[in-house]
């Protein structure tokens, strides 16, 4: 790697604490390897004695991989290149039994402890939501805000709930000897605060910590920075305020301000070079995020050519916007003749992903969604296409186990296993084994009644969707078995259930089109369930190829690069979010925007709809104020949001993209 100015002083200043300001695309990854090289191979520091903490095992594996090139096998294999909680983690192995811990503790992930949190809530009667509960301890637990803390400064009493909780939630952890996520940073800074000895122990031991992301840390990992370096602080920070889009989990970008507080011999060295986006992507990411207020001042430039204008697109309404959008990617491959992989749809919420997969799938674009949940993965979705599946293939017996009791119908775990037993004899489906007369020799009378009426009750589905109007039956099905009710019971909350209901009637929606979109009119229940189950089974058979449009959200794509980019739904009250509006907290929002259009290296496209639906109304959209600050002369607005030109838009780039393949073909 040829080394900068500015990075090569970042790689060689090694006698005094230092913060590097590594802009987006400034190469800070290969100034932190080099300087871990420059110390063992320059500075003749031992391996052992050089420590480099990330956010996550990709982070620090990519660091791994570039030192091996640089490095012998040896040296690398003693380096300590890990995560915050990795690192905290080997601390508590060597010396957890000083704060109580016993040989062979076990974490507790997420699930194991939402489960404990609501045993807790129902054997106390607190009335409390396990879910935000966790958030709020793990809040409480990276500002070293204890039991008693939090009772003591309860002002109502849910809070005093809340901390009644955190107690018996502490305390059932150490019963068990485990620790949950958040004490593998917290119970480390907890130990070496109390033990000097074992302090200057591990201060010996880290005679240079390297920190990426520093902007990302919160409070604890800040604390546990502090008491590995010392008061010499031999430490090298690399972070960009710019970048700082973590704070729903306690990210505190005031750290970097802090650093020249608690060392004031700290030097800063700005990487202000990008080595990845055109200077027109750089003038409008530098023209947005100059609205925020900095800790330092600074501006990213390119010597990589003006490039191509930021686009924005203005489209009717959300169904619009991802037609266009899926429209202009085929445009595009066929044109330029570019690989899928090399394109990344970016947006602020996973629900936005919904319509562009559905665009996406019916042009038979390769996808993969990476930082949400896949639409066809969704519970909600799978329990609907269970039914469908069920429909139209009876034999299904794995569609039949998973709707059998979704929802509940008092159909027991031992009454499915007497059935499958009984199918199995007769050898035939269970569907089937549900209308078998000779069922009553293993069953009980109510037990076979419920199986027989939910048996007959999905043939007759099965045969009316057939014969007769499909989605209308699928309606009816809905209806019958009350499925928006059960989401309401089911999920963690009412936003929740709002959300899975819309997702349902998103795909009842995408099969209606299916029959709208069928000019031949020939098209039968059976064929149109398949064509989904073909889409979605490409979709996954694609996973190992590699070329798939990359789609996810923006807190996701951070770190990540494409050389084309739609940043879509670019629009007040999704970017900025609504919350953020509301709570006037507008800079980390500019911030992701920022993030997000500096993931582009060749071309940046913003799309924002005139109209969007939302819990079955249709509700006006305004472009987002950090449009109206990108530099006109670098921005080329396409179309408008009336529906004659959205529709023209479409055709447009329908047209361009028949062109480009008769074209292809007439080469051939």
């Amino acid at each position: 790697m040829q080394l900068n100015t500015q990075q090569r002083k970042a790689v060689t200043t090694t006698d005094r604490p230092l913060l590097v300001l590594a802009g987006a695309g400034s190469g800070k990854t290969g100034v932190i390897t080099q300087k871990i090289r420059w110390l063992i191979q320059q500075e003749n520091l031992s391996p052992k004695h050089v420590f480099a903490v990330t956010f996550t095992n990709k982070a620090a594996a990519e660091m791994r991989e570039r030192l091996s090139t640089m490095l012998s096998r040896e040296e690398t294999r003693q380096l300590s290149i890990t995560t915050f909680h990795r690192l905290g983690l080997t601390i508590l192995q060597r010396d957890g039994a000083g704060i109580g811990l016993r040989r062979g503790f076990t974490i507790r992930d997420q699930s194991d402890c939402t489960n404990a949190l609501r045993d807790i809530i129902s054997e106390h009667q607190l009335g409390l939501d396990e879910r935000p509960l966790l958030s709020v301890i793990s809040d409480w637990k990276n500002r070293f805000v204890t039991p008693d803390d939090a009772m003591a400064a309860a002002q109502n009493g849910r809070e005093q709930s809340a901390a009644i909780a955190y107690g018996h939630y502490q305390s059932l952890l150490r019963a068990c000897n485990s620790v949950d996520f958040d004490d593998l940073v917290c119970l480390p800074v907890e130990l070496l605060t109390t033990d000097t000895e074992l302090r200057d122990t591990w201060q010996s031991r880290v005679r240079h910590l390297l920190v990426d992301e520093y902007q990302d840390t919160n409070e604890a990992q800040y604390a546990l920075i502090q008491l590995l370096v010392g008061k010499f602080g031999m430490l090298t920070a690399v972070g960009d305020d710019d970048q700082s889009i973590y704070s729903w989990r306690g990210a505190n970008p005031e750290n970097l301000n802090l650093l020249q507080k608690d060392y004031p011999s700290l030097e800063v060295i700005k990487l202000e070079q990008n080595y990845r986006s055109s200077q027109r992507i750089l003038r409008c990411a530098n023209a947005v995020i100059a609205e925020n207020p900095h800790l330092f001042d600074k501006k990213l430039w390119s010597d990589l050519g003006l490039g191509d204008p930021i686009r924005v697109s203005a489209c009717q309404n959300a169904l619009d916007e991802a037609d266009w959008v899926s429209a202009d990617i085929l445009s595009y491959k066929f044109r330029k003749k570019l690989q899928f992989r090399d394109i990344a749809i970016l947006y602020r919420s996973n629900f936005q992903s919904r319509l562009f997969e559905t665009a996406l799938r019916e042009k038979q674009i390769p996808y993969k969604i990476s930082g949400g949940q896949s639409f066809f993965d969704r519970a909600e979705i799978k329990d609907i296409m269970a039914y469908l599946k069920l429909m139209v293939n009876p034999d299904d017996d794995m569609a039949f186990l998973r709707v059998v009791n979704t929802p509940r119908r008092e159909i027991g775990v031992s009454t499915l296993e007497k059935l499958g037993q009984h199918a199995r004899r007769r050898h035939c489906s269970l569907l089937h084994a549900c209308h078998d007369l000779g069922l009553g020799e293993t069953l009980n009378e109510r037990a076979r009644q419920k199986l027989q009426y939910f048996a007959n009750w999905i043939t007759a589905m099965a045969d009316n969707a057939e014969r007769g109007n499909a989605v209308a039956v699928i309606r009816q099905l809905l209806e019958d078995m009350d499925y928006e009710g059960w989401l309401n019971a089911q999920s963690a909350s009412k936003p929740a259930a709002i959300a899975a209901w819309e997702n349902v009637q998103e795909l009842v929606d995408w099969i209606r089109r299916q029959y709208d979109n069928d000019e031949t009119d020939s098209l039968v229940f059976s064929d149109a369930v398949s064509h989904m189950t073909l889409m979605d089974r490409l979709s996954r058979d694609d996973t190992d190829n590699g070329d798939q449009v990359q789609m996810m959200t923006l807190h996701a794509a951070k770190g990540l690069e494409f050389p084309y980019v739609y940043l879509v739904g670019a629009e007040e009250n999704i970017l900025p979010h609504r919350n953020s509006i509301e709570a006037e907290t507008i800079e980390e929002e500019r911030r992701l925007a920022y993030v997000g259009m500096t993931r582009a290296k060749q071309t940046l496209t913003f799309t924002w709809a005139a109209t969007r639906q939302k819990f079955g109304e249709t509700s006006q959209c305004e472009p987002t104020r950090f449009l109206e600050q990108l530099p006109p002369e670098d921005v080329n607005i396409i179309g408008d949001t009336s529906s004659e030109s959205a529709v023209a838009i479409n055709q447009a780039a329908g047209k361009e993209t028949l062109d480009s393949l008769k074209a292809l073909l007439a080469g051939k």
